[in-house]
């Protein structure tokens, strides 16, 4: 143990809730929530309160595997990453550098997301690498840089949530996916504002709303179209502001046009009283706020249904404003900070476009390299698993789990089994990592020093607690080993603060500055908002952070926000009479992701033992199925089975199934990777189906 207590925050979700971590006498340690940070004031979930459990020995990796007559063994550090060079170094050979892939995740601290773009394109030179962050967030950033100029999650702290008139909730159950965050929307509803909660299902979190409205899957981008077609009926939009602040509203206003109540509810599901209610509350108050999440992004229209929801904003108002605007609310630990740094397949650190010039020529500068010698952009995440043993031969992966998260996971696993090479970077043997020919064990949260990015743009410090047990490394000694191995001898250090010095530099004068951001002042502060440049308001002054965006200005070049003419269009795969249902999926309170790490946490386990799938009375009636019978749902890619949950609470045409568990009862096997046209998002939240008995 480092010392008695450590401040740090919890390992899940994007809250990144404060606790505190203090030693056992019996050994192992202790955690408690910190009061003092302003985001959970002390609140932490099932997962947070038993995340030391996976520090154990017991349930995690203690020794670098190697494949040998196709079973993994123990192998010395040596050993294993002699092996990685040079496998990596005999398909560059054969097959040129575009043969090596990366494969990232949004868990990795901002040091290793950092490192980790930067040995791909400096030590491997290859352009395919992406992250699990474009299956979550890509929809809401692309929208947002297209509304705004700039993509921070929440443009506000959680803090303005209570204090504004009306939240539209769009898509998220974070009663189960970030209960710390529910409080918010209790003090919100305390204070006299309401809460309009979007979902299929009446979740948990809907059940807090004063009005839920529950489209059929995939209909939002109709929905928000709806609501601003009789936003303009009603006289409601606010055109001083509009004028002032905004352009391109007179495409967007013809679109949304289009959209008559009556068509909307019969395209949604949801009735016209309900439509006018949602506008009433929403514009009545003088501020108010759209927060989306994976239910409305998901999806092949993600960017354009996620445009319509800031529409609504821009339209009324909303957005650049006190205690209003529009905001996304990332999933995972680092969601934010993952897709700023480099892990990205079209981005530079600082949130760089790989394709300007002047962005190339500055990382390139920190980097000590050519700029002509960075790959261009590569393959989106599914399109790079999709190529995996054709085009890309050998995979390097750190901090995701495919197999079970991707989407059609079943031919995820088929690609992933064919490469020529593949190697894991992990805490825990992952279904993904049972197939690699090297697995190597890496330090996590408690056991190292680094940095994320909250859903709130608020860069935190997660300080070394304890120490890994012996033969672990840290995924920057891994990168370090393996760039020496290769050629590179220099750039790839192995503390993170000397990482995270020189992510400032590379991010300096980027849409996400984090130049002015120290250790030392993330130790003395809660956080710091980004952008944070180097300089403050006057010369030589400390820059605060920026926690409110988009006051003054817009992050476009003429300070305006960009409506975007949007209209309604189908999901990729409509139900039929083969599949005559709809498939959507998401998470429940007691597991997270892919459950590679919750779901070796007995308490966690007892909690939520399995998958299952949920369906409608009628529905069930009909199968013949009570409440616990095996059921099988059934896509054009593959076939899960797992017990029925009857329940009123979803629409009799939809059924939804939990995305953590591998084997039988697999949801992503069943779920459609049909690509949305610029964030590259699949659509995992709606897929035909059809539900069967499955009889003894």
């Amino acid at each position: 143990m480092e010392t008695a207590s450590t401040p740090t925050h919890c390992p899940y979700c994007a809250l990144q809730c404060g606790m505190a971590l203090s030693p056992l006498p019996a050994g192992g340690v202790e955690v408690s929530g910190r009061a003092d940070f302003p985001v959970n004031r002390g609140a932490l979930c099932g997962k947070g309160r038993t995340a030391p459990e996976v520090l154990s020995a017991a349930v995690r990796l203690t020794s670098p595997l190697v494949r040998e007559g196709g079973t993994l063994v123990p192998a010395s550090w040596e050993e294993a990453l002699d092996r990685v060079a040079a496998g990596m170094a005999s398909v560059r050979t054969a097959y040129g550098p575009d043969a090596l892939g990366v494969f990232g995740g949004g868990g990795l601290t901002n040091e290793k997301a950092y490192a980790l773009g930067k040995f791909a394109r400096v030590v491997l030179g290859t352009s395919q690498i992406d992250y699990n962050g474009r299956f979550c967030m890509s929809s809401a950033a692309a929208a947002g840089t297209k509304a705004f100029g700039l993509d921070r999650g929440l443009p506000f702290p959680l803090e303005d949530i209570p204090r504004t008139g009306c939240v539209i909730l769009v898509g998220s159950n974070l009663a189960e996916t970030m209960p710390p965050a529910l409080r918010y929307f209790a003090e919100l509803r305390e204070n006299g504002g309401t809460l309009i909660v979007v979902d299929p299902r009446r979740t948990k979190t809907a059940e807090q709303a004063d009005l839920h409205l529950a489209p059929r899957p995939g209909t939002d981008l109709a929905l928000a179209l709806g609501l601003l077609h009789l936003v303009v009926a009603e006289g409601r939009t606010d055109e001083a502001y509009i004028a002032e602040r905004t352009a391109g509203w007179e495409e967007a206003r013809a679109a949304a046009m289009a959209h008559w109540p009556e068509y909307v509810e019969r395209i949604t599901g949801v009735s016209v009283p309900e439509l006018r209610e949602a506008v009433r509350l929403f514009c009545e108050p003088e501020a108010a706020m759209v927060l989306t999440a994976r239910g409305p992004e998901q999806q092949s229209k993600g960017t354009d249904t996620v445009g319509a929801w800031i529409n609504l904003c821009l339209a009324t108002g909303r957005a650049g404003r006190p205690l209003s605007g529009y905001g996304c609310l990332t999933g995972q630990g680092n969601g934010q900070g993952g897709r700023e740094h480099g892990q990205k397949a079209d981005q530079l650190p600082g949130y760089r476009k790989l394709t300007d010039p002047e962005a190339r020529r500055h990382v390139a500068g920190v980097w000590g390299v050519d700029p002509d010698s960075l790959p261009g952009p590569g393959r989106s995440a599914y399109e790079l698993l999709d190529a995996l043993g054709t085009d890309i031969r050998s995979l390097l992966l750190m901090g995701s789990n495919p197999v079970v998260s991707a989407p059609r996971a079943g031919h995820v696993e088929e690609r992933v089994r064919s490469l020529d090479f593949l190697v894991v970077c992990d805490v825990v043997l992952s279904e993904t990592a049972a197939l690699a020919d090297v697995v190597l064990p890496v330090t996590q949260w408690a056991e190292e020093t680094g940095t994320t990015t909250s859903l709130e743009g608020r860069v935190l410090l997660r300080r070394r607690a304890v120490a890994p047990p012996a033969g672990i490394r840290s995924d920057l000694e891994v990168l370090h080993g393996l760039a020496a191995r290769l050629g590179v001898e220099k750039g790839f250090p192995t503390d993170p603060e000397e990482v995270f010095e020189e992510l400032r530099r590379a991010s300096a004068g980027g849409p996400a500055d984090y130049s002015g951001i120290s250790y030392r002042r993330l130790m003395e502060e809660q956080g710091v908002f980004w952008p944070c440049p180097a300089d403050g308001p006057q010369t030589g002054a400390v820059h605060p952070g920026t926690p409110r965006l988009f006051l003054d200005r817009f992050a476009t070049e003429d300070g305006r926000a960009r409506f975007a003419p949007v209209t309604h269009r189908a999901l990729a795969e409509e139900p039929d009479d083969e599949y005559p249902l709809l498939l959507t999926t998401g998470r429940v309170v007691a597991q997270y992701q892919s459950g590679a790490q919750t779901r070796r946490v007995a308490e966690l386990n007892a909690a939520a033992p399995g998958p299952f799938v949920e369906l409608h009375p009628r529905l069930a009636a009909r199968l013949g199925a009570a409440d616990g019978d095996p059921v099988a749902v059934v896509s054009r890619r593959g076939r899960a089975v797992a017990p029925a949950r009857v329940t009123a609470s979803i629409r009799p045409d939809t059924v939804f199934m939990p995305f953590h568990w591998p084997g039988e009862g697999r949801a992503n096997t069943l779920t459609n990777p049909a690509l949305d046209p610029t964030s590259r998002m699949p659509e995992f939240k709606a897929c035909a189906v059809r539900v069967e008995a499955v009889r003894p």
